[in-house]
């Protein structure tokens, strides 16, 4: 079945070159460094033991960075991080520099990944969440590599399209030494799918363990006083939109503006989830008629209505700096994003009502009283117009979320403890 599978991926690998290159027309960023992709890239040399970490994009980046923090400070550990997409890259650079080996991720391809182990000779493999290859899975179980699943994940939706493919997914889950995975619910998805219930450990969502730094928090303080005009206007955070959301939020910051004298003068800040789309969002505020500022120019003033944060890395500081925070991903079928770091800052959260890949997450947080889901425009503007008149509500349902967000720390040290059982 691998032999079929590889020569499949051979067959699709010119779309998926055609692929990179339609992205690069938008992100141009794609279209470079190619080779890595393929596996050639100068070899790590290090005596230290080698730990790949592989995660996906800023999201996966982002969940692991306390956990790398841990792991970097031992110091007989060599760090080799993989992404796929130039946004991850970017960040792992920005964020860790010199002190990790970046590369992007090998294509699951036999010859690549031999090539790309080689290359760095790891001592173990860790993958966040659900991003799962056959035959980086096999190769690593062919050379006694041991492959730990960190903070998995498998939705409803996810686990139908695994199962589809059952052939494959099921010796594909066998090759994996050890599950740690977010809930319960998840892990029985796992183990129907053909994961062994003896690997799997139930360590929680390790996205809870986020500290907020004392730096971050007088940053964050600094901006919402100058976003704010010294606290005489209340801000609306609208975080990780997609295509198709922010129209609806345009809409309902106008009408909410619009409703109530208390209000005319709010601030959104609209921050779309990939930087490709920033120029045209950036264009749409204006379209509607709002004074908007670039978060990358510095430029605010008590003129401006909207700042649109066109930046990366940010997003945890400009939750900070707001009062109420829509999570975007939701209004459209996306499944929707973290939930857990607008919580954290005891903020009162929204979102729309795909939430499929934070089910558990949404669930906690909607029984707490501290999330409202909406599904129009009609119902976002009510339920944002709600929120900003009422400074007793916002900090009801801020602290009922950020309740959930402290019982739910510990799966990092849960995390951690399986890791280093592996790394020899």
């Amino acid at each position: 079945m691998r032999i079929l599978y590889s020569l499949i991926f051979y067959l699709i690998l010119p779309v998926i070159l055609l692929r990179l290159l339609w992205r690069s027309l938008a992100a141009p960023a794609y279209a470079k460094r190619w080779a890595e992709r393929f596996g050639y890239f100068p070899a790590l040399t290090t005596r230290k033991k080698v730990v790949w970490l592989h995660t996906v994009s800023v999201g996966e980046f982002l969940a692991a960075l306390p956990m790398i923090r841990r792991l970097q400070a031992d110091e007989a550990i060599q760090l080799v991080i993989t992404t796929t997409t130039p946004t991850g890259s970017e960040r792992v650079r920005a964020t860790l520099g010199d002190s990790v080996f970046h590369v992007y991720a090998p294509y699951d391809l036999p010859d690549v990944l031999m090539r790309f182990l080689h290359r760095i000779k790891p001592s173990v493999y860790l993958v966040m969440e659900t991003e799962l290859w056959p035959n980086t899975l096999a190769a690593c179980a062919k050379r006694n590599i041991p492959t730990v699943l960190v903070n998995g994940r498998l939705s409803e939706k996810s686990a139908r399209g695994y199962a589809r493919f059952g052939a494959l997914t099921k010796p594909m889950l066998q090759n994996l030494s050890c599950a740690a995975i977010q809930n319960a619910t998840d892990a029985s998805r796992f183990i129907a799918l053909g994961l062994s219930a003896q690997n799997v450990r139930v360590t929680g969502n390790i996205k809870f363990d986020l500290k907020l730094s004392d730096d971050l928090r007088e940053q964050a303080m600094m901006l919402k006083r100058q976003l704010s005009n010294a606290g005489q206007r209340l801000i609306f955070i609208a975080a990780s939109t997609h295509q198709g959301e922010d129209e609806i939020i345009l809409d309902a910051f106008a009408r909410v503006r619009a409703s109530s004298p208390e209000l005319t003068r709010a601030v959104l800040v609209l921050v779309p989830r990939h930087p490709e789309r920033f120029e045209r969002v950036g264009q749409l505020c204006v379209a509607r008629g709002f004074n908007t500022a670039l978060r990358s120019e510095s430029g605010w003033s008590d003129e401006n209505d909207i700042l649109l944060g066109n930046t990366m890395g940010e997003l945890l500081l400009l939750f900070g700096a707001s009062d109420v925070a829509f999570v975007g991903g939701s209004l459209v079928p996306n499944g929707g994003h973290n939930f857990i770091e607008p919580a954290a800052w005891g903020l009162p959260l929204i979102s729309g009502e795909s939430l499929f890949n934070f089910a558990e997450v949404s669930t906690l947080l909607i029984k707490a009283d501290a999330l409202d889901v909406v599904h129009n425009t009609e119902a976002l503007t009510a339920c944002l117009h709600r929120l900003l008149l009422d400074a007793n509500e916002r900090a009801r349902k801020g602290k009922n979320g950020l309740r959930v967000a402290i019982a739910n720390r510990g799966a990092l040290d849960k995390t951690l403890a399986i890791i280093n059982a592996y790394i020899k």
